[in-house]
């Protein structure tokens, strides 16, 4: 190989490093300034894409919609020969715009029956609003999704329990936020036309860590569950 043509090449790889330094450097700066995603977005984002992958091979579902309890929960396959589709989100509550998130997932489809399960976060928060803030925002989102089916059904929220890191002056003031809360769900259930989902008997312990629910928390969530796809299915 001649000189010029050795020259040449050493040439050309040092441009090429240099460009991929450059490349290198640019990307670390667009990556540096991307805002960071506001935290539970991105499960949010994975959540909705399930959802969608979820809905696009089941017609007419009926939708079980709510926070970590439903996300956590085993949903039999169908009731009455329509799909049961789990569309649960951890840490969402009456303000986390359920409807605007379930919507771009299903698309044009009409779902046979929701049935909502919210309200335990709304109380575990260290500042939980009124109960007549609640209401109106459980409202609003049982409105928003009667644009979607006939059939809208919601559970009364969980009870909690002293257990885990739950002490019994904790789970006292949370239950008694839960029961101000709960005062206003048959007024609700008025309201809007939704049906209201009692919560059955249950015995303690019936929780993981204060307010998950085990084995038995779930037997008598799924109890009201079930009570809601009878009644949709007549």
């Amino acid at each position: 190989m001649t000189r010029e043509a050795t020259q040449t090449r050493w040439g050309a790889a040092i441009v090429t490093l240099i460009a991929v330094a450059v490349a290198a450097f640019l990307l670390g700066r667009a990556q540096q300034a991307r805002p960071p995603m506001p935290a539970g977005a991105e499960h949010r984002a994975t959540r909705q894409q399930v959802l969608y992958l979820t809905l696009s091979r089941t017609e007419a579902p009926i939708i079980v919609l709510g926070d970590s309890i439903v996300e956590a929960a085993t949903l039999p396959p169908s009731a009455c020969g329509h799909g049961l589709v789990n569309a649960g989100l951890s840490g969402a509550s009456t303000a986390s715009d359920l409807a605007g998130w379930l919507k771009p997932a299903l698309g044009a489809k009409r779902p046979f029956a929701i049935i909502v399960s919210l309200g335990a976060n709304d109380a575990l928060t260290d500042t939980p609003g009124s109960a007549e803030a609640f209401a109106g925002r459980y409202e609003a989102l049982l409105r928003e999704l009667s644009k979607l089916t006939d059939r809208i059904y919601f559970l009364e929220i969980p009870p909690v329990e002293a257990r885990e890191r739950m002490t019994p002056d904790m789970a006292k003031a949370v239950m008694t936020t839960i029961g101000s809360y709960r005062a206003m769900l048959p007024e609700l259930a008025r309201r809007t036309g939704a049906t209201l989902l009692p919560w059955p008997n249950v015995q303690a312990p019936f929780t993981i860590d204060g307010v998950h629910l085990n084995a038995e928390g779930y037997r008598a969530w799924n109890e009201a569950v079930q009570h809601g796809t009878a009644l949709a299915c007549g």
